[in-house]
This record gives structure tokens, sequence and C-alpha cells, in this order.
């Protein structure tokens, strides 16, 4: 293959993911629009803010799964189709009482598109330039910051300056979508390591297992469960667990009950955590400063931070080489520093330590997604694309069950909680008609603030006493979900530091050949 198309697939894959973070900023932006217009809580808007998760694991294990066997450019076609799909469907929003539905489905459908083309774009790259995977994979995925930026200053401008409506800024995404479809076009493929020597598709998932297929089957279970909440509220979470039972039972059956491997799973559970405080986090904290300051200061933040994830995610190699790091100790780093970055975010008062605290923070999460899936192409070539899609995946459906409405949750329990400590009888008039809830279970039951009401206060030109209590309460609320936040990357930086003493002990990590076998 000629160097000519091998940069171009790699920009044309950096152009795909870019199509994601233009939509997914702007989305984070008008989630108080949505707020307003439809009267969401915070609980509902992480819903609608999860399918867009939810949606690209599908595309993603399902591509993952596929795209060795019918190529790379029939699903670049697919997501084509999808992403145009999912404008009409999310356009179709118009009342409180259909927007939910356009809105949820709207946003499933975007992220099945770029699901699909995560599920091209990652093991696309890792076979183009196995040489150095971890630097080409954290370059692609500079494409997500830098969409995010492109998104957060297209927000900024159309809604705070010019005051468009919502959706004449999302159809901004549809660009990006044009010129990935242009870049894509007519170039020749490679094929995998694993497909090019002919590996079936039950060899490649073995490395998986039944451990592996543990994880994504209960992020599944959690999914469906949501989804048939819809049709039948008291079985939902039973047919959830049902439908993630049978999954695993099928994984166990084609693999002829192979377990996998036990560091592969762990790398799954650890990329759960990833997607929950990396995408889940980004996914409010353009929401949570703006309520923390101002709108504009809140945009000037997101952009910031996301400026720091693109620059740096450029330099993951010559970080390396400098630190003398392996992968594995490079994240073990950046999880202690996105540690202590959200930690310091819980506190911040002014917007000059909003910069310093974000700013620690970003540098923390910048390597996280790249460098995982560089690690699994590193020890697990004989899968091909599947552990690496699974992988993605499980990291996006844990941003869209967990992370988002987590924090949603978080926000909604702890300012609840403020306000009634505050004036028990404000809280009466202010709390949401219907309560909240995590992972669908009702002992976390908790009531947070009317979406309308709430904007009310906040909007008031000359608040009341009252309102005012309102706000504090719901900035209280802000950084204590902050703080509870910043536990997901402490955990994380314990479970790298096991695996670095685990490959110490070992020899040191290494780079895999497909003709090895990984433990």
């Amino acid at each position: 293959m000629s160097e000519n198309n091998r940069m171009r697939l790699l920009w044309a894959g950096f152009m795909a993911i870019l199509a994601a973070g233009v939509g997914f900023a702007i989305r984070g932006g008008i989630f108080d629009n949505w707020g307003k217009e439809y009267g969401f809580t915070a609980a509902q808007l992480g819903a609608i803010g999860g399918a867009g998760f939810s949606g690209f694991c599908f595309g993603i294990i399902i591509g993952g799964v596929i795209v060795d066997k019918i190529g790379y450019g029939k699903l670049v076609a697919l997501a084509l189709l999808c992403h145009v799909l999912s404008a009409f469907v999310t356009f179709g929003a118009s009342t409180p009482a259909n927007a939910y539905n356009f809105l949820f489905w709207g946003m499933f459908i975007f992220a099945y598109a770029n699901g699909t083309l995560e599920a091209v774009a990652n093991p696309l790259v890792a076979t183009l330039f196995p040489e150095n995977r971890t630097h080409y994979l954290n370059i692609l995925h500079a494409s997500w910051p830098a969409g995010m930026v492109l998104g957060s200053v297209a927000g900024w401008v159309l809604d705070d300056k010019m005051q468009l409506g919502w959706k004449v800024q999302l159809a901004l995404y549809l660009v990006p979508t044009a010129l990935y479809a242009i870049m894509f076009l007519g170039q020749k493929f490679p094929k995998s390591e694993a497909a090019e020597k002919g590996a079936s598709f039950v060899s490649m998932l073995k490395p998986v297992g039944i451990l592996g297929a543990l994880v994504a089957c209960y992020l599944l279970s959690l999914f469906f469960g949501d989804i048939f909440k819809a049709f039948s509220p008291e079985q939902a979470k039973n047919i959830g667990y049902a439908v993630g039972g049978v999954l695993l039972i099928v994984v166990a059956l084609m693999t002829k009950f192979s377990l996998g491997s036990f560091i592969l799973f762990v790398l799954f559970v650890t990329h759960a955590l990833v997607g929950a405080v990396e995408l889940g986090t980004d996914g409010w904290i353009q929401n949570i400063t703006g309520n923390l300051f101002t709108s504009e200061q809140g945009k000037y933040l997101f952009i910031w931070t996301s400026a720091i994830m693109f620059g740096l995610r450029f330099c993951a190699h010559w970080i390396e080489k400098t630190l003398k790091l392996s992968p594995i100790g490079l994240l073990l780093v950046c999880a202690a520093i996105a540690c202590v970055g959200l930690n310091l975010a819980s506190g911040m008062q002014t917007f000059s330590m909003a910069l310093v605290a974000l700013g620690i923070y970003a540098v923390g999460k910048t390597f996280f997604w790249p460098t995982m899936l560089a690690v699994v192409g590193d020890r697990y070539p004989q899968s091909g694309a599947v552990a690496m899609s699974i992988m993605g995946g499980i990291g996006m459906l844990s941003a869209g069950l967990i992370g988002g409405p987590g924090l949603g949750y978080g926000k909604d329990r702890f300012a609840g909680e403020e306000l009634k400590k505050a004036d028990a009888a404000l809280y009466s008039e202010y709390k949401a008609e219907k309560p909240s809830t995590f992972l669908n279970l009702a002992s976390t039951e908790a009531y947070g603030l009317d979406g309308t009401k709430l904007a009310a206060a906040k909007e008031a030109k000359e608040k009341t006493p009252q309102q005012k209590t309102v706000v504090e309460a719901d900035q209280k609320g802000d950084r204590a979900t902050l703080k509870a936040d910043s536990f997901i990357p402490m955990t994380m930086a314990a479970i790298y530091l096991l695996l670095l003493l685990y490959f110490k002990a070992i020899g040191g990590y290494k780079v895999v050949r497909i003709d090895e076998q990984a433990s």
C-alpha cells in the first residue's frame, strides 16, 4: 500500500470521528435549550445524551464483527446513510409530548453511525501503522477534541450570539459528514493481520471469551432494560437481563466455552470506567461549568479542555519515549492526574481556578481512549477488529448507561438534597414530578429539580431570595457531582498499577505478533 493511500485513509478516519465530535459538542451545548423548551429533568437529558453513546455500542460491535468479512467500504456507506437519517429523526421533535422519543432515537441513530465509523477507523489505523499503534491511534482520536472545539465554537456563535434555533446548530455535523464521504471515496482498504491470515470469526472471538462477553452483555442487559421500560415497566429489568444472558450463552457456545483472556477482561472493565469518566463527564461538563459560572464561560472552558486534548494527542509517542513509559505506565499517570483535576474542579470558585483545574483534568483524560485501544491491538492481534471493537462498544455503552445518566442522577440527587437542607418548603415547590434513579435501582430513588422552574430561577434578572437559594443549591449539587466523579479515575489508577506490576513480572510490556499467545 502506498504512503499516500495510507495517510489519506488515516485522515479520512480523522474526519469521520471529527463529525462525531462536532455533533457531540453541539448536543452538549443545547441541553439547556431542550430542558427549557420541553421541561426535561437532568436525568431525562442524561438519558437522551446516553442514547448518543448506546447507539455507538451497537454500531461498533456489529461493525467490528463483520468488518473483516464485508470490508471497510460498505460500512462507511452505511454510516453515511445513518448520519443523514439521524438528522431527519432528531428534527422531528416539536412538542413536550413527542420530543423525548424523537431526540432519544435521533441521538441513537447518530451514535450508531459514529460507532460504525469507529469500527472501521480503529482497526484500519492499527493495521496501517503496526509499528507505532499508540502514536497513530492518538492522532486518529485527536479528531474527537478537534470536533468538540469546532462544535462548541459554532454553538457559542449560533446560540449565544446569533440566537438561532438548536436545529440549525445541530445540522452543522453534516458538513464534516460530507467531507469524510469524499475522502473515503475510491480508496483501497487493507485487511487486518488476522483476516489476512484467514482467521475465522470464532477464532477472533476466543480471546474475548466468556469473561470479556460478560462485561459487554451486562451493559447490553441494562440497555435493553431501559428500552423495555416503555412496554413493560414491571418486567423491563428482567427482560434486559434475559437478553444479556442469551447473548452470553451464544458467545459461550460459539467459542466452545472459552473463558478468554483474564487480562483482556480487566481491560474491558477498565474501559467501561474510561467511558464513564471521559465521555460521561464530557457530556455534562459544559452544562456544569455554564451553571457554576456563565454559559459563555462554560463554552470557553469546554474549548480549553478540548484544545489541550487535541494538541497532546499528537505527542503520545514523544511523551512515551521521553518519560520512558509503556502504554500502561502512561495510562497510570493519566488516571492519577485526572483524579486530581476533578477534585480541584469540584471546589473551583473563580474562572481562573476553573482553567487550572479543568486543564489538569484534560491532561489526564487525553490518552485514555486511544491508548487503551492500542494496548488491545498490541496484545491481541489474533482477535482482528473484534476485541478492539467490543472494547470501544463497552466504553460507549458505559458512557451512555452509567456515565451520562449517572452524572445526571448525581446532579438531581445532590441538588435536591442541598435545596431540601436549605429550605424544605422551597424544595417541595421546585422538586420534579418524577423521581430519578440510577441503573433502574429503586433504592437509588431521588427527586431532582424541575427543569422549567430551575431555568426560570436561573434566568431571572432580579432574583428573589428563594430563587437565589434554588440556584445555589443547584450549583452545590454540581460541585458534589464532580467530587463523586473523581472516584472513577482513582479506581482506574489502582487497576493500571496492578497491570503495570503484572507486566513487570512477566518481563515487561511488549507488542505480541499474531503467531504468539498473549496472556
